[in-house]
């Protein structure tokens, strides 16, 4: 497993050495709902959750969060946790190899605590198993000895949370799903959380900029907080270099552009995935593993990154041919659009 850092509050977290960017972004999460900026029906659910489970002194039900990455799935766990008075240790599915990976993590947990398993999707089949009865019935089961004189021995777990993850919940077997208590997807923030957020966190770490140049940074953030984030940095490195380090909207949208960036949020992958489907494959219909051979991508990446926004833009279309190119991308692009056979995409 990987090594383990702690957070301002002394809490094991599993996970690499965060770099500056890392740290940074770490700064500018909030740590109690009160704090966190939109998804308001999921936060509601979540407070109610959480103040019952508070009042009946137990544990938080398993909670499974999923949705496009960036949206901030990492973030409501640590503030459960902080809201339960818990600590919390964070793993991701790959990093969890053998089934003593996950038994150790599981035996190590008090009452309350909290286990945020990131990727959960990416568990494999044999450890995913030994959540069932932990989930159901705060339980494992450790196999003592080998060969024909192995026994069984099931160990009570203290009862924890888990919170799973996710940006594939079609992935997650049926079974694991079912054990979740509580169930949440994360939308695309609208432009105006977008912009409490880049206010939000430009005070924080004491970046000089105006309203019109946060909106600007916020319109182009893809309905994504680590998104407008990672932009609200780039822009002031930009701003510190050529314009005395403070932000208004002809600053931002010359560092927006010279980061590649468009109106809409879009940058060089983006830009090059829709137009390799119009250009190279005629508007599709195109599978997934051509479009990820023609750009040297992951498809893994294509489709959890890059594919919801730009389906949420309206400029792509899943079909069960493959990924069609919409009327309103060709528009984009100040192209023409073929014309094509009724219901051939359908």
């Amino acid at each position: 497993m990987a090594d383990k850092i702690t957070d301002g509050r002394n809490r094991i977290i599993s996970g690499k050495a965060l770099d500056e960017d890392a740290r940074i972004e770490a700064s500018v999460r909030p740590k109690r709902m009160e704090d966190f900026i939109g998804q308001s029906r999921v936060k509601e659910n979540l407070k109610i959750a959480v103040d019952a489970a508070r009042n009946r002194g137990e544990a938080l039900d398993h909670v499974l969060l999923y949705g496009p990455p960036g949206l901030g799935k990492t973030t409501l766990a640590q503030i459960l946790a902080n809201e339960m008075g818990s600590a919390i240790k964070i793993t991701s599915g790959p990093l969890l190899e053998k089934k003593g990976d996950v038994t150790a993590v599981l035996t190590s947990l008090d009452p309350r605590d909290f286990f945020f398993l990131d990727e959960i999707h990416r568990l494999q089949p044999a450890l995913e198993e030994i959540l069932y009865p932990a989930m159901e019935d705060f339980r494992v089961d450790l196999i003592i000895g080998q060969g024909p004189g192995a026994r069984v021995h099931p160990y009570q777990l203290n009862k924890f949370t888990l919170i799973g993850a996710t940006t594939r919940a079609g992935l997650i077997m049926a079974p694991l799903r079912s054990r979740f208590g509580i169930v949440h997807r994360l939308e695309f923030y609208s432009a105006e959380d977008i912009l409490q957020i880049v206010q939000r966190s430009a005070q924080i770490l004491g970046i000089k900029m105006d309203e019109e140049g946060a909106r600007e940074i916020a319109r182009r953030s893809r309905g994504t907080p680590r998104v407008a984030n990672r932009l609200l940095r780039r822009v002031r490195d930009f701003a510190e270099v050529r314009a005395k380090g403070h932000i208004n909207n002809a600053v931002a949208r010359d560092a927006l552009a010279m980061l590649g960036i468009d109106e809409h949020g879009l940058d060089e992958v983006d830009r090059n995935l829709m137009l390799t489907i119009i250009q190279k494959y005629s508007g599709g219909p195109v599978g997934l593993n051509t479009i990820a051979a023609s750009l040297s991508e992951e498809e893994d990446a294509i489709e959890e990154i890059y594919e919801p926004y730009l389906m949420q833009l309206g400029l792509l279309d899943r079909t069960q041919r493959g990924r069609v190119a919409t009327a309103l991308a060709y528009k984009h692009f100040g192209l023409d659009e073929p014309r094509r056979q009724p219901g051939l995409f359908s």
